[in-house]
């Protein structure tokens, strides 16, 4: 059974800190790992993170391309850690607009790279009037030599898109999990296991109703083994592409997203809802 929700609008303080889409320094994750990381706010909700990564292989891979209303920063940002032509890989975890946003700017300023997706992520691709003639098509279960390890196609439990991959890189032991364990925080976060555990929580259960309401239909036995294939990696970090990074916690990560399947279904704002928040925003 669903319910609604409750939608609280953020206090004065929390919406002026962030109206919108706001570029985050560039993180190291490890000695050859790079978060380009971004939030962008949700109304009523807090903030949301939306992440790429660079991989600094022999061959550089870049897992999604950020949002497209951050794009001259995004790409500064890239190009203050590697050479865009340097790049060979271009993983699109998905395509979505905020995995896709700077794609084509990435790849006019990265000439060697090509672009790893899945035969339904390059169809989708095709329909935006993207370029495909660089695709490079793995399916999950497959992996990609990049020099000095391999990167492995996961399907990941949960997804909002049917051609998701997730990434493994078993050389670092790091998922790159793109939108499962997303989580909508109330604020920006160093680390996920910064946030309360309550709160963390209740953010990841709230993006999963979001960004999964398939979930609450799944049968149990066929949503936990795919729970116990990613558990099977063994990896040390979670790099999600809406969540803050995750060392050591993906155990937690996977025991909440289990619980999900039986979390309220979401309902999103009405239309009275949007004019209450506006109202109390002070936007005519």
């Amino acid at each position: 059974m669903s319910h609604r929700i409750a939608v609280d609008p953020l206090n004065q303080d929390e919406e002026q800190a962030m109206d919108q889409p706001t570029l985050m320094e560039d993180r190291r994750l490890s000695g050859d790992t790079v978060q380009i990381g971004a939030y962008t706010p949700v109304p009523g909700f807090g903030v949301l993170p939306v992440n790429a990564f660079l991989i600094k292989a022999d061959q550089p891979v870049l897992i999604d391309t950020g949002l497209a209303a951050l794009r001259e920063g995004f790409l500064e940002a890239l190009a203050a850690e590697i050479d865009p032509a340097d790049l060979r890989w271009i993983w699109l975890t998905h395509t979505d607009p905020d995995h896709l946003g700077n794609l084509a700017a990435v790849l006019e300023r990265s000439p060697n790279a090509r672009l790893v997706t899945t035969f339904l992520g390059m169809g989708k691709l095709g329909l935006h009037g993207l370029p495909v003639d660089r695709a490079y098509l793995l399916n999950p279960g497959q992996s990609l030599d990049v020099g000095d390890r391999l990167l492995t196609a996961v399907a990941p439990p949960s997804f909002d898109a049917p051609e998701t991959t997730a990434v493994f890189d078993g050389r670092r032991r790091a998922l790159f999990s793109a939108d499962c364990f997303g989580a909508l925080m109330p604020a920006p976060a160093e680390t996920a296991a910064d946030l309360p555990a309550a709160g963390l929580t209740e953010g990841l259960q709230t993006w999963a109703a979001v960004d999964a309401p398939w979930l609450q239909w799944v049968a149990e036995p066929a949503f936990r083994q795919r729970l116990d294939d990613v558990r099977a990696l063994q990896a040390e970090a979670v790099y999600g592409s809406h969540l803050p990074p995750a060392r050591g916690m993906a155990d937690t990560l996977l025991q909440t997203l289990d619980a999900s399947r039986n979390a309220p279904a979401f309902i999103g704002p009405d239309q009275a809802d949007l004019e209450r928040m506006m109202a109390q925003a002070g936007v005519a």
